[in-house]
Order: C-alpha cells, then structure tokens, then sequence
C-alpha cells in the first residue's frame, strides 16, 4: 500500500522548535516532489513549504521564511520540516504529499498524488 506517514507533532511553547517528518512507504521518494502543507482551525489549507525531487530547489511561504527549512534524504524515502521559532498562529495539522515530477528542479503546490493524513502542532503556552 503506498502511503505518506506524518510524525513529530505536538505541543510547543511559542519560541518552541519541532521537526516534522514525512516518510513514504511501498513506494520511494526519488521521482517525487514533496510540499508541507497546514490547516488551521476554521481556515483552508495552504501550502507551507515545498522541495523538488532533487532536493536542489525549495521554497516557502512568506510567513516561515527564515524559520522553517525542509530537506529530504532520498536513501531513506524521508522528507523533514525543521520549524523554529514557533508561533502560537502557527497551529494546524500539518500534511506531506508527493508530486510526481519530471524535473528534478521544480515543486509545486497542486496536482499532489499522495497525501499523508497529517500531524498535529500546537503551540501554545
């Protein structure tokens, strides 16, 4: 079965640091591109962070620019989401999904093939 596992959620205090994981299973990574995506309470979900197959390009929504920074190990089917400096208007439920891309230069937001069932931030004093 191919699926998307999202991890390392939880409940932070603001100023706060987590590391999300996204490992893929049944299928491997490499041909993919992987964006993060957020939900919040009572608002549509927007893309946060994204990476191409190759890892060389990446990019971010203007509200975690310098805090938030996404890489990936293809060895080990992983993609990661380092967040820091966390902010109480940074809590949803965070999801990974793959792309299937051709280039190894670009990701995107939409068209997503696989989506993971989402992992939980809170963060909060």
């Amino acid at each position: 079965q191919l699926q998307l596992v999202e991890s390392g959620g939880g409940l932070v205090q603001p100023g706060g640091s987590l590391r999300l994981s996204c490992a893929a299973s049944g299928f491997t990574l490499d041909y993919y591109a992987i964006g993060w995506f957020r939900q919040a309470p009572g608002k549509e979900r927007e893309g946060v962070s994204c990476i191409s197959r190759g890892g060389g390009y990446t990019n971010y929504v203007d509200s975690v620019k310098g805090r938030f920074t996404i890489s990936r190990d293809n060895r080990k089917s992983t993609v990661y989401l380092q967040m820091n400096s966390l902010d109480p208007e940074d809590t949803a439920v965070y999801y990974c999904a793959a792309d299937f891309s051709t280039s190894p230069h670009v990701c995107r937001y939409s068209g997503m093939d696989y989506w993971g069932k989402g992992t939980l931030v809170t963060v909060s004093s």
